[in-house]
């Protein structure tokens, strides 16, 4: 919940806390870092998890693979649309993952 409150909500919760001096002219990571400092929360960083390349790219192959066989059964083009959309996402999260 810390993450998510305002710097000016910030700066109320460590005033109202008492011991961080200075609250005004710091910034949000800054009334972050002190607040999480004070009251002994260990601030871990984001959970990504980590894809392999060829994943991704298995998927992507997958999704193109299902994309031709809904044109060949005649599926609805919306079905079509989501399928090709997916297999995009893969390729370009493939570019991120490099």
């Amino acid at each position: 919940p810390l993450d998510k409150m305002t710097a000016t909500e910030l700066r109320k919760y460590a005033l109202d806390a008492g011991e961080i001096s200075g609250v005004h002219g710091m910034n949000k990571e800054e009334l972050l870092s002190a607040i999480k400092q004070v009251k002994g929360i260990k601030d871990e960083g984001k959970h990504t998890e980590k894809v392999s390349m060829r994943d991704l790219k298995e998927k992507a192959a997958a999704m193109r693979a299902k994309k031709l066989e809904a044109i060949a059964a005649k599926e609805p083009q919306a079905k079509i649309d989501i399928l090709r959309k997916k297999a995009n996402r893969m390729k370009k999260r493939t570019r991120k993952a490099a």
